[in-house]
This record gives structure tokens, sequence and C-alpha cells, in this order.
């Protein structure tokens, strides 16, 4: 298990989440020593309504993941009944819209190309901190529990085709190409926006993010809004104003399992209420405000980051990147949002090297390598839901964006 945190393309947040779920180095002597507590999940209805999916926190497909929330989803050819069910798809809270690992799709599914503002096929390098994933947009009817998103724009990372083989230097001089990252067969971003880069995309190449891609090679271009890769939430009919993610406590020492709950919508339904949650609106790059130690920083709450991560000079790191105390540390946060909502918020960090092979869920922080910004990962879920509502989208509660907890 290694830590990872990765800069997502939408200009609203500065930094979201990436598993680099590779095997952890330096833990093997002392985990066997260590007790595995039993799976953890969440209350689960008898049945599901249509508005709700279940998300299971496991090793992924590798066995390497950790703190990875995953959902299981349906991929069709649109207005077709030709489909294909996907699991251990990364449901990530800060970063917007689906990509698919191309490894992932069988040929049963055609997935026909989005066309550039020239004709050509449209491709997309999303950029991030520690690299880049390349790949085609294609259209996809998109179904998560009993939703529906209809001929959405996705993202099929490291597609072989033709028009998409060779990835040009404008992207693969971004960084290393990491996919969907090992452990996963996709990425779902239900963030706060619709779409992954907006109205820059719209009029500017330079964003350096969409390329038109006739066989003679591929070249930046603009992307209109219908075109650019998407949040499926905005195109629900119904419960399309943000989502709500469970996850269940988690002991110290560590999960072999955790089973949550993914609800779609913000007040729209009896099981999507806000209850006692308190609301943290944010400010126009996306974050609230989260002070630490004396310092006060720009905060996002990211499902797809496998640990806390921030700055604190004083807590070992390991080789994983994680950070590796020699007694597990409690410690404090303040959380306070645009709208002056504050909130104190406890938070544990354990050594990773002490943990089990087994491990899937557990308190786990590492360093952000940055001084100005704290980032709220998978283990701030741990035994409460989290509301993220959309930008410009009304709630019982206000208009989003904001989270709430």
């Amino acid at each position: 298990m290694r830590a990872g945190w990765r800069d997502t393309l939408a200009r609203w947040a500065a930094v979201a989440a990436l598993s680099l779920l590779a095997s952890c180095g330096g833990g093997g002597g002392s985990s066997s020593t260590v007790a595995v507590n039993d799976p953890v999940s969440v209350p689960l209805p008898g049945t599901l309504a249509a508005n709700q999916v279940v998300v299971l926190a496991d090793q992924g497909t590798d066995g390497s993941a950790v703190n990875s929330p995953f959902v299981t989803l349906t991929v069709c050819t649109p207005g077709t009944s030709s489909c294909q069910t996907i699991d251990h798809v990364l449901v990530d809270t800060s970063s917007y819209g689906l990509r698919i690992a191309a490894s992932a799709l069988t040929g049963a599914v055609a997935l026909p190309a989005v066309a550039a503002p020239d004709g050509n096929p449209l491709a997309e390098c999303a950029s991030f901190v520690s690299g880049f994933a390349w790949g085609s947009v294609r259209s996809a009817d998109v179904k998560v529990g009993g939703e529906t998103a209809a001929n959405l724009p996705v993202q099929v990372v490291n597609d072989t085709a033709a028009a998409y083989a060779t990835i040009p230097p404008a992207c693969s001089g971004t960084g290393s190409n990491f996919g969907v990252g090992a452990g996963a067969k996709g990425i779902i971003g239900l963030g706060f926006l619709a779409q992954d880069c907006g109205s820059t995309c719209v009029t500017s190449t330079a964003p350096g993010v969409y390329f038109s891609c006739p066989l003679t090679g591929c070249v930046a271009t603009t992307a209109p809004l219908a075109s650019q890769v998407a949040n499926p939430v905005a195109s629900f009919a119904t419960d399309n104003n943000g989502v709500a993610l469970a996850m269940p406590a988690v002991p110290l020492g560590g999960v072999p399992s955790a089973t949550g709950l993914l609800t779609f919508g913000v007040g729209t339904q009896s099981n999507n209420q806000l209850g006692s949650a308190q609301v943290f609106t944010v400010d126009a790059s996306g974050y609230f405000r989260t002070t630490y130690q004396g310092r006060t920083l720009n905060a996002f709450i990211d499902s797809g980051s496998n640990g806390i991560f921030l700055h604190d000079a004083a807590i070992p790191t390991c080789s994983s990147g994680f950070y590796c105390p020699s007694s597990t540390l409690s410690l404090t946060a303040t959380a306070t949002g645009l709208n002056g909502t504050s909130r104190e918020v406890p938070f544990s960090v354990e050594n990773v090297t002490a943990l089990p092979a087994s491990t899937a869920a557990a308190h786990l922080a590492g360093d952000i390598g940055l001084s100005t910004h704290f980032d709220w990962g998978l283990p701030f879920f741990f035994g409460r839901t989290v509301f993220v509502a959309m930008k410009g989208a009304a709630t019982p509660s206000g208009t989003g964006p904001y989270w709430a907890f």
C-alpha cells in the first residue's frame, strides 16, 4: 500500500486524490503480530432505493488498494441494451467525470467516439501532479444504482484505437501515464462541478486538456461543455444536485473491508436529508479552511485520497509515503466554512508498517508536500456521512457548492 494524492483537471480544486496503489515497503516484519479486525459496514436497508448503491473499500483488483472506496456501475452503448457491468470504480468526491480503463471494456459494448469541433475524434489528457491519464472521449449510457445518465461523455483511458495510440508530447511531457491507478477499473468523479474543465476549455486550447485526433497526430483543441467528460450526477433525471457518502467507523488496527453507502441527491428524498449535518461553504477555488497547529490552510474533502494528507514535519514518513509514527497519534484540526460554520475534527494517524497485509481500510495520513493545503481523505469519512452539494444546485439547505457533515 502506498500513499498518493493528485491534482485534478478542474480549476475549482488545486488538489484531489489518487490512490497510487503499489506494495507498501518495510511493513512485513511487524504486520503478522497485529490482530486483524473484522470487516465493518454501515447499516444497509433491506432493499436499496433507486438513488443508492453500495460502496466497498477492499484491496482492489490486484490486492494493492487501501482506503479506496469502490462502486459497481453499468455502461451501455447509448440508446441500446448492449451493456457491461464494471466493478471497482473508485468514488472520488474531488474530481469530475467517469474514467474507465480501456482494458475493463469488452468488445460487446461499443462506445461511440465524441467528435472535436473540427470533426476529428476527441481525446483528453487528464493532467495531475503525479502525471496524466490519456484516452479517448466516448459516449455511454451510465447506470449507477437505479439512476441513469444518458449519452454521457466519458474518458476511456489508454484507448488503443489508432486515433489515440500516440500520446502527443504536450500530454506525455506532463509526467508519467498512470491510467486509472492500480487496483481500479475506473474513477467516478462526483465533486462540485458538472464538467471536468468547464468554460476555460470552451474558449481556449491553452489548458492542454482536450485534443483533436486525426490519424496524423493529436493537437490541442477547445471542447464545448456538451463534449467534456462529465459528472454523471448532473445528468440524472432526479437526485441530480449532489451526493452523500456514508462510511462505517473503522477501528484502530485496520480492517480487511469496509462497506458504505453512496446516496444520490441532497435533500431530494427521505434518505438524503442533511439532518444534523452542518454546512461548510467553499470559496471560488472549492476550498473551505482547516486550522492545524495554528496554521489556517486551504482544505477539501476527498474520498479518492487514500489518507489524510497534511504537512507535519514532526511525524516520520516511511518509504510508502504514509506517516509512520512510533505510536498511534490522536490529533485535531478545526474545519471552518466560508459561511462561518466551525467544527473541531479529531483524527488518528497509525503507523502503516504495523498493519496486517490484509488491511483495506485504516487511519492513515501522509505528507501533502504543500504547506498551504489540507486534504481530508477517506479516513475523514469513517463513521460519518459527508454531503457534496454541486455548484449552482438548489438544496433545502441553500445553493451549492458546499460540503456538509
